[in-house]
């Protein structure tokens, strides 16, 4: 079981580092010291940023649930 939660916690991870690299920056950080916060957004978020925004959420419930059920099985070991 633990090795089925370590495999899951991986790709998890790496979906998560994935995912939020994807994301379009909001200004306001780094980007905008190297120029990256010129051009403005006119409008909201398109369906494929909210699918986006949903699909992070859901890998990073499933990864913290992975962490939570690997700290269970080590504790009970």
């Amino acid at each position: 079981m633990a090795v089925v939660l370590e495999i899951i916690l991986v790709v998890t991870s790496i979906l998560m580092i994935v995912l939020i690299l994807l994301h379009k920056g909001k200004g306001g950080g780094l980007s905008d010291l190297f120029g990256g916060g010129v051009t403005s957004s006119v409008g909201g978020s398109s369906v494929a940023e909210r699918n986006l925004d949903r699909l992070t959420v859901g890998v990073g419930l499933i990864w913290a649930a992975c962490i939570i059920g690997l700290g269970f099985l080590v504790k009970s070991l």
